[in-house]
Parts: structure tokens; sequence; C-alpha cells
């Protein structure tokens, strides 16, 4: 028989699964696209493998876009394949803002992929 092992709210499952769609996204996609609002400008940021369970985008400590993004915000962001001309619309979430040591003045901004507005 197997013990379920719970990793902070999360049980093991939970966590693999969020792993592989991590994975998923990264895979597929190469670069995110967003508007903070309809009359700003739009941010385009190539996505990172650099959390273990989500995937990043990397902004400088210092850019008015990282300013702006709150942990629990929800953006219509469009994730981009690296040789199309088009994306897709997910609905997502800032899940976490967090310096990082690797990158000097820099912050990696973890993505949570609500939904898909293309189905």
């Amino acid at each position: 028989m197997f013990e379920l092992i719970k990793i902070g709210n999360e049980s093991v499952n939970d966590v693999v699964e969020c792993r592989s769609e991590a994975r998923t996204i990264l895979d597929e996609y190469y670069s995110v696209q967003f508007f903070l609002n309809e009359k700003g400008p739009g941010y385009l940021f190539k996505l990172r493998n650099i959390s273990s369970n989500a995937p990043c985008i990397l902004v400088k400590q210092d850019s008015s876009v990282l300013k702006e993004l709150e942990v629990g915000d929800i953006l219509d962001m469009e994730y981009n394949q690296p040789e199309s001309l088009g994306g897709k619309l997910f609905k997502t979430q800032i899940a976490s803002k967090n310096s990082h040591d690797r990158y000097t003045g820099h912050s990696i901004v973890e993505l949570s992929i609500i939904d898909n507005q293309n189905e």
C-alpha cells in the first residue's frame, strides 16, 4: 500500500501533475505577451524553465511592469510558439514574484494558467 505524502497543502500527486503541466507549456510555447491595461504598452517575455512547478518570466527589478504586476493578478496572456505568427490566449494568474540570486537585478515571476480562452 502506498502512503500519500503531503508537501505544504499539496499532495505529491498534485505537485507531479502541476510540474507536468508546466513542462507541457514550456515544451509547446516560447514566449508570452500581455497588456496591463487597454491603453498601455504591450509586454513580451521569453518563457523560462527556472521554477520547478510553473512557467516563469524573468523581469528587471527596476522595470515598471514588475511594479505593476501583483501576486494574484489575473491577465489575458498570449502564449506564442517558437515559429508561429499567432498564439493561444490563456487566462493567467501571477503566482509569485521573487528576486533570484542567479539573475542579479531581476525577479522571477511565476505564471499559473487558469484556462484556455480559445476553447
